[in-house]
């Protein structure tokens, strides 16, 4: 479509009619993303607020078909990226993120890690020369004050603030953990996502990331499942896939919104863990 036609195109969100408003928005819409920059062009150079508020809302839902195109295409991916989930996730919120911005993120953090790294060392002492870096060096921690804030499940929001939840804390954790070749992995239990570091030898022990990488045992996660009067699983002990922990971030996403009673956002992104969904529970 020429410039000038689709210039033409957007000055009809200013009729009165609203079946010509709902006419004129399919059309654009069955243009695809591609347009998007020029809508972003429209709305600048337009004062009327009512036009405005219309591109914002084709925009969002042409950015919105763009993320439940990227999910479904990651999620048949044969590794569903651990990364490019996470990032996934935070462009519901923030389209134009970089996963590029992201990546150059993260190998920052390893290497501030890797200066500090000896592989000789024990795994509690890996561990710990980590928690020390990640929580003492770098201040990553928990945002006990606004726990419920959805920035909490948008990853390149905790890796500015270096405020998060124990999920995203977790996944930037393991992320660096993994850059530094040890066998660090999520876990999922009720009510909190820790890590568990698990090599060949069949040594085992777990990671709370929201507590400053508290390191504790099998026992304690036992402990806290009877104090939760609820029957042990092996989920709870043993590392869960990429897929489980983008499904999870999503839920906590839903109850975010719901909690700050942004309810249409919250109904949006059940839609999209929908897409990743097996028919299992989806319940937060």
């Amino acid at each position: 479509m020429e410039s000038k036609e689709f210039k033409a195109l957007v000055s009809l969100l200013d009729d009165d009619d609203e079946q010509i408003i709902s006419h004129v928005q399919e059309k654009i819409l069955s243009l695809g993303t591609s347009v998007i920059p020029f809508l972003e062009e429209e709305w600048e150079s337009n004062f009327n607020s009512q036009v405005q508020r219309r591109i914002e809302d084709l925009i969002h839902a042409l950015q919105y078909e763009l993320l439940k195109e990227r999910l479904r295409q990651w999620y048949e991916s044969e590794d569903q990226d651990l990364l490019t989930g996470m990032w996934l996730i935070a462009t519901y919120q923030y389209p134009d993120l970089e996963l590029m911005k992201l990546r150059q993120e993260l190998e920052q953090l390893y290497y501030d890690t890797w200066l500090e790294f000896k592989p000789d060392l024990y795994p509690f002492d890996q561990v710990k020369l980590i928690n020390s870096v990640l929580f003492n060096k770098l201040k990553f921690g928990a945002n006990t004050k606004n726990f419920h804030s959805p920035g909490n499940s948008m990853i390149n929001v905790v890796l500015e603030s270096r405020k998060g939840n124990p999920i995203t804390l977790c996944v930037i954790y393991m992320l660096v953990a993994q850059k530094l070749k040890l066998p660090v992995y999520g876990v999922n239990l009720p009510n909190l996502f820790v890590l568990t570091y698990k090599d060949e030898r069949h040594q085992q022990f777990y990671i709370n990331a929201f507590n400053k990488g508290l390191i504790f045992s099998k026992q304690d996660i036992e402990n806290y499942i009877n104090e939760l009067h609820l029957a042990p699983q092996d989920s709870f002990f043993q590392p869960c896939s990429n897929l489980e922990i983008i499904r999870r971030v999503f839920r906590n996403l839903i109850m975010s919104f719901d909690k700050m009673g942004e309810h249409a956002k919250a109904e949006e992104v059940k839609e999209l863990l929908l897409i990743i969904a097996d028919g299992g529970d989806l319940g937060v």
